[in-house]
């Protein structure tokens, strides 16, 4: 992750502006301003940790927004050689701590908590899902179900967690869906305009949901299967048709597929299985800050 890109950037800084982080009511009248303090984050569960690159880039940003003398002193966050981003660690571990003005502290703890806590839940479940299949062919993919102007560091945490990524976007790739085989003309239509439009380099992949629908997609020239919503019995039925073709077709299950029965999936055969729930219901993180003053 390239932490000092202009996306990112702005993301952090939207962050630190909608808490208001350099007006800080609280802070601004209860704390020394040439306070130093060491900050503390640790974890407080099992968890595998994402989002430690985003903790020093929010202290710059904020030393951009606060002209304060105190927003420009200096600082620096130290963590342990052995931890970092992707790393499955323990309950009390300590997984950076922060040196720096006491006040920067206090009014940046909960952008740096909340982003953590959120990419660190996406990476611990992610994990769980690339677990449960160990030993299979498959590998786990996350979807476009991500909170609006966070899928690039949600993707982020899933990578982070042992999973893949599928598509950044709608410009990355065709997957032809019901709704546009619904508005499309029926699956025939929408499959041989799009293998007919599509740009050099695009490869099209086509949602199917029955062994009818199937049989027509591998007719037309469908170069990618994604099965949808079907239980592991008929997922593992249409890999063994898909499997008699004379190329090789990605296959992958999508729909109704949770940590219980992902196994399942896996071992009827496919490549990849998506999983929205990656990024839409991952719980997050438990991790804290303590911030203790520094002696003179």
């Amino acid at each position: 992750m390239d932490w000092k890109s202009s996306r990112i950037d702005a993301l952090l800084e939207q962050a630190l502006v909608e808490d208001q982080a350099a007006h800080d009511a609280t802070t601004n009248v209860t704390i020394d301003p040439d306070l130093r303090a060491s900050a503390s984050i640790l974890a407080r569960q099992e968890m595998v940790v994402s989002g430690l690159g985003a903790v020093p880039r929010f202290l710059e940003i904020f030393a951009r927004l606060d002209a304060r003398p105190q927003a420009h002193t200096r600082f620096e966050v130290v963590s342990h050689p052995e931890i970092f981003d992707g790393v499955r660690v323990h309950d009390g571990q300590v997984l950076a701590v922060i040196r720096h003005n006491a006040r920067v502290l206090l009014s940046c703890e909960r952008v740096i908590l909340n982003l953590m806590q959120h990419l660190s839940g996406i990476a611990t479940l992610t994990r769980r899902y690339v677990d449960a299949i160990q030993g299979t062919q498959a590998r786990v993919l996350d979807t476009r179900k991500t909170v609006p102007g966070l899928r690039m560091l949600e993707k982020y945490a899933v990578l982070c967690g042992g999973g893949t990524n599928h598509r950044l976007d709608l410009a990355s790739g065709i997957l032809i869906k019901n709704n546009h085989i619904s508005l499309g003309g029926g699956l025939r239509a929408a499959l041989t305009h799009a293998l007919e439009r599509r740009q050099k380099g695009q490869r099209v992949q086509i949602e199917v949901r029955t062994m009818a629908e199937l049989n027509d997609a591998l007719e037309i020239g469908a170069e990618a299967i994604l099965l949808d919503n079907m239980t592991p019995a008929q997922v593992k039925e249409c890999v063994d048709r898909i499997r008699i073709e004379k190329r090789w077709i990605p296959v992958e299950a999508s729909g109704g597929i949770v940590l219980e029965n992902i196994r399942a999936y896996a071992e009827a055969g496919v490549d990849f299985i998506s999983v929205g729930a990656l990024t839409h219901s991952a719980k997050a993180a438990d991790i804290s800050m303590t911030i203790t003053a520094e002696p003179n």
